[in-house]
């Protein structure tokens, strides 16, 4: 909590008005009761007048300004604490972005989305308890105490043995409901995930009836999470009832105590009056300290799990060393890399050589699993965490910032994002290119004569997902995209799988035409995809079993062979 308190540091000056206005706001508060037993122990007996009426005119107006204080101090504090969690949001998605491609597998895209959502949220609603209730309520109930105490201790002492207790209860369901809402989150990560498979799936799921299942799966999680919810919730109720029955029990006995002093004469009437009225006063101030240890419950579970991802390991390197780059070298070289995920002691791919020079193509082509995305993830500094050396024209990229690696790349991945923005802006994305640039892009990937059926054409809105357009027109959208910045090097992971042969090739023959003096990788499934590649690595169970030509696979490797074979229907 403490890491995100320190996002409020910059609006010291408005919590500062807000505990002022409180403060303000609390002692005219306390008088009020004051000025009533005046007024019923004094001012009434003796038939004064003008001074009831006074007294009273006083206890309206201090209500007025006490209900006005509070007004504009909440607004404060509201405002206060939206703009700092803000803040916090803003940090927490950059954070998300540069994360480390180990940490982002290990949080996982649901709990990070949950973080950023109902997290923040939490912690943004107690921020603003704290400042609203947080002042007031140890105000009230020390001041209540106090002013209580100096008008009739006797009384004063019943409140006294019970706060502790409802201090105790307070206290100790609170340290509890901290590690119970943190279960809770979890449970929330599990539905989150499970409600974006299924949105994002749900052309599948529909396809093959698996409506039921799914349903079934979901409905599994979210009684989990209901479950636990339950438990939450049943840890946080029980100060309530319990606190009302103590504070019930310590009413009757000052009621028994103050009446039998008024008839002994020991005490005036309007001073019970009084004392009730600051019982009550002392009674909301103890619930809203409960409503803030209560609400801690979820902010401090919710605090921690975000600042697990803002102290998470990043991988953003912003500036490059005085590494130079090579023209003479190959563009792209591994040397005898190998990399796991996370906490798997098995290597995803190992001892991975080979070069590629400017203008040549790489084919990788291999059995699902088989590592051919990994090294791809690799090539783009997604993960670093590998042995060995990758090299960008001759230069470690280890030793390069991460815009100077991914600033020389179009890629198109398997299932790559398609916003909901025009076909244009889905080209563009957000990189200046010009309307020139864009249409050459998409003329190269056959998806020109498509938005020229448009009426209006590039500007054409895009559908969320795309799901305004065809498999095909998507991935010729993709393509474009990839192409348009004009890249050093071009990748296709296996970005080809809803086009049919001879829009595939004529694709690949385009942009071997308008891009030849590029690099070009593709990574596929389809020995048509690679079969013309200048180079082409055949990968089985993370390793390269054998690289060369089309031809020369065909005569030396089983395993080219073996696909070439079952695809070709030989």
């Amino acid at each position: 909590m403490k890491l995100i308190l320190s996002y409020m540091k910059p609006y010291k000056g408005k919590i500062t008005l807000t505990v002022v206005l409180k403060f303000i706001g609390v002692i005219l508060e306390l008088l009020i009761p004051y000025l009533l037993e005046y007024m019923i122990d004094e001012a009434a007996p003796k038939k004064d007048i003008v001074l009831v009426i006074a007294l009273g005119i006083g206890m309206i107006v201090f209500a007025i300004i006490v209900r006005e204080l509070n007004v504009v101090a909440n607004r404060v504090a509201t405002r206060t604490a939206r703009n700092g969690i803000h803040t916090l949001r803003e940090d927490l998605f950059r954070k998300t972005v540069y994360l480390s491609g180990a940490e982002f597998d290990r949080i996982s895209l649901p709990s990070l989305i949950s973080r950023m959502t109902s997290d923040s949220y939490n912690v943004q609603s107690f921020i603003g308890m704290v400042q609203r209730l947080g002042v007031r309520a140890p105000i009230m109930l020390v001041g209540g105490l106090v002013v209580a105490g100096a008008m009739e201790m006797h009384l004063a002492l019943v409140l006294l043995c019970i706060i502790p207790v409802l201090a105790f209860i307070t206290i100790y369901v609170s340290y509890r409901g901290v590690r119970m809402f943190r279960f809770v989150q979890e449970k929330l990560d599990m539905v989150v995930r499970i409600l974006r498979e299924n949105i994002t799936g749900m052309r599948i799921i529909r396809a093959l009836s698996k409506s039921e299942y799914e349903k079934a799966r979901f409905e599994t999680a979210n009684n989990d999470l209901t479950r636990t919810d339950i438990k939450a919730g049943m840890l946080m109720a029980l100060p309530h009832p319990i606190m009302n029955l103590f504070l019930n029990i310590g009413l009757i006995i000052i009621i028994m105590i103050g009446a039998h002093r008024v008839n002994a004469g020991y005490m005036k009437p309007g001073v019970i009056l009084a004392f009730l009225t600051y019982f009550n006063m002392i009674l909301m101030a103890v619930m809203g300290m409960n409503r803030i240890f209560m609400q801690y419950s979820k902010a401090g579970a919710s605090a921690d799990r975000i600042a697990l991802v803002l102290a998470a390991a990043e991988y953003n390197r912003e500036t490059k060393t005085d590494a130079q780059f090579n023209d003479d070298a190959p563009i792209i070289e591994f040397d005898n890399v190998s990399f796991h995920y996370g906490d798997n002691s098995d290597d995803s791919i190992k001892n991975i050589s080979f070069k590629i020079n400017k203008g040549e193509t790489l084919g990788i082509i291999g059995s699902t699993g088989c590592g051919k995305t990994t090294v791809i993830n690799l090539l783009l500094a997604f993960y670093d965490t590998y042995r060995g050396t990758i090299k960008l024209n001759g230069c470690d990229i280890r030793h390069l910032s991460l815009h100077d690696i991914r600033n020389r790349f179009g890629i198109v991945f398997q299932n790559d994002a398609v916003f909901n923005d025009t076909i244009y802006e889905n080209i563009n994305f957000g990189r200046n290119i010009s309307m020139e640039d864009v249409k050459r892009a998409a003329e190269t990937a056959k998806l020109a004569s498509f938005v020229e059926t448009l009426p209006d054409g590039y500007e054409h809105m895009v559908a969320i997902k795309g799901m305004n357009l065809s498999g095909g027109q998507r991935q010729r959208l993709l393509i474009a995209r990839a192409l348009a910045g004009n890249p050093d090097i071009i990748i296709f992971d296996d970005s080809s799988s809803a086009l049919d042969y001879k829009t595939d090739a004529a694709i690949r023959n385009s942009v071997e035409e308008n891009y030849s003096a590029h690099a070009m990788i593709t990574v596929a499934q389809r020995i048509s995809s690679v079969k013309n590649m200048s180079h082409i690595i055949v990968m089985d169970e993370g390793r390269i079993v054998s690289q060369g030509t089309h031809d020369m696979l065909i005569e030396e490797c089983d395993v080219y062979k073996d696909i070439y074979e079952s695809q070709m229907g030989l």
